[in-house]
């Protein structure tokens, strides 16, 4: 065959197919100004919802939720006070919820690593998950007396069952292909585990701890109303005593903002200490 016949034939089979660029996986939508904009415009929705029901159409009685400009004059009375109950509220449940994860995770490794206990003591776990939190706020001030050991405890009740349940979900769904991979290597248990395993589970794991994070808020807040000498939870029943509903109202704001700034905050370590996630996945 003659050099002057190959472009001919390459012509008869058509043309070469021209590459497609892929997008890189991982691209996230709304970046930018909208991560921010867009809170905010669900907020200023929600304030003016809110001043529209109680200040214009008059439905909402102010004894039950009082109009903004008298929520945020109860907090402009007082910011001090406010910012201190804030401080204990955060301590106790930034406290609670890093001494439920170290347990939460603790537990999900012997479950996921025995099929023993995992039998043995999972009832137990739901059994003790399905209690009412808030029926044993008695029982935690007759046996830890007043003040941070109870609501510290309550805490932990409420939210080391979904740490312990996304621990143990995200080490025994390890992907098939790495598992096969860390055995084809001839790598040993414990380097299968911190090479494999436990990298694998790290998303699960973090699903939990994001679950947990509100619940820890809750924790503490009902902590409060049962036993607290401090925290806006104890404000918001000494404020409701005296029927004082807007200086309620100002600490059940507060309450909401601290767990959402605690949330994303953990959002925020779960981006530094795992960044190969959001380049492996997309929402579409």
């Amino acid at each position: 065959m003659t050099e002057s016949s190959k472009p001919q034939q390459a012509s008869a089979a058509g043309p070469e197919p021209v590459p497609v660029p892929v997008p890189r996986v991982g691209t996230r939508r709304g970046t930018g100004l909208g991560v921010v904009l867009l809170p905010l415009a669900g907020l200023l929705v929600a304030l003016g919802v809110w001043w529209l029901l109680t200040s214009v159409l008059g439905v909402i009685h102010p004894a039950v939720l009082p109009p903004p400009g008298a929520v945020l004059s109860a907090f402009a009375a007082a910011p001090v006070r406010f910012l201190e109950h804030t401080g204990d509220t955060t301590v106790e449940t930034v406290v609670g919820f890093v001494l439920s994860s170290a347990c939460g995770v603790l537990i999900g490794l012997s479950l996921a690593g025995s099929r023993v206990l995992e039998r043995m003591f999972t009832p137990l776990l739901v059994a003790v998950n399905a209690v009412p939190k808030i029926a044993l706020g008695p029982l935690l001030v007759g046996a830890l007396g007043w003040g941070q050991k109870p609501v510290l405890t309550m805490v932990f009740l409420l939210c080391f069952f979904p740490i312990v349940l996304s621990t143990a979900a995200g080490l025994t769904s390890t992907p098939a292909d790495l598992a096969e991979l860390a055995r084809s290597l001839d790598a040993s248990r414990w380097q299968a585990f911190r090479k494999v395993r436990l990298p694998a589970a790290l998303p699960q794991i973090f699903v939990g701890l994001k679950v947990a994070m509100p619940l820890a808020a809750i924790g503490a807040v009902i902590g409060e109303f049962q036993a607290g000498e401090t925290g806006l939870g104890y404000l918001i029943v000494q404020a409701g005593g005296v029927g004082d509903t807007a200086t309620a109202w100002a600490a059940i704001i507060l309450i909401g903002l601290m767990s959402i700034l605690l949330y994303f905050a953990l959002v925020l370590l779960e981006r530094l200490a795992l960044p190969w996630v959001r380049d492996t996945t997309s929402r579409g």
